[in-house]
């Protein structure tokens, strides 16, 4: 299983950016995906997850309201879409998939100016 995560960049505080991570190898319909970040100096933390059935998702309580965690399973791809977005949110975002293990995606880097 390959994930490949992008979307990432620099935006001005208040700003959005949708991130996106393409799975290939396995279909993904069957299994939850996620969100994490790791900030500089930071432990890696949990942002979003979705269910494979029904789609309920899960959010930190730090970007609940602000991120929406979405997947098209067709496309074998999950979706952030992260709106007024602060310096706070500066981090390195991994997606995943858990399976019997869990795959995580390369990262992609989104860095918020003041």
């Amino acid at each position: 299983v390959q994930l490949q995560a992008s979307g990432g960049g620099l935006v001005q505080a208040g700003g959005s950016l949708r991130l996106s991570c393409a799975a290939s190898g396995r279909t993904v319909s069957s299994y939850d995906m996620g969100w994490f970040r790791q900030a500089p100096g930071k432990e890696r933390e949990f942002v979003a997850t979705i269910r494979r059935s029904g789609g309920r998702t899960y959010y930190a309580d730090s970007v609940k309201g602000r991120f929406a965690i979405s997947r098209n399973n067709a496309k074998n791809t999950e979706y952030l879409q992260m709106n007024s977005l602060k310096p706070e949110d500066t981090a390195v975002y991994y997606c995943n998939l858990v399976t019997w293990t869990t795959y995580w995606g390369q990262g992609t880097q989104v860095t918020v100016s003041s």
